[in-house]
């Protein structure tokens, strides 16, 4: 699925315009953007949770080339599934 289509379920599902469903969930995805750029966490009850982790500097491998090079630390993304979207998907 693909955020038109998202929009388009989201606008059926609510009964409202595919205008007002698209703001609505770029809205979100804005917030959740913010949120997650501050440091802070987002928990949705049910969905699940997303963070911010730290991933430290480490060494890699080029595969083409077999050489090995420095990887920088870097902040990354992590989503924590809850038991309703646990038990959905199962």
């Amino acid at each position: 699925m693909n955020k038109s289509e998202l929009v388009e379920a989201m606008a059926a599902d609510a009964g409202i315009s595919k205008a007002a469903a698209g703001n609505a969930l770029d809205s979100l995805m804005n917030n959740v953007k913010k949120t997650l750029k501050g440091g802070g966490k987002l928990a949705l009850v049910g969905f699940g949770s997303f963070t911010v982790k730290e991933r430290a500097a480490r060494d890699g491998r080029n595969p083409q080339t077999g050489e090995t090079i420095k990887i920088p630390a870097r902040r990354v993304v992590s989503f924590k599934p809850g038991s309703e979207l646990k038990g959905a998907v199962n």
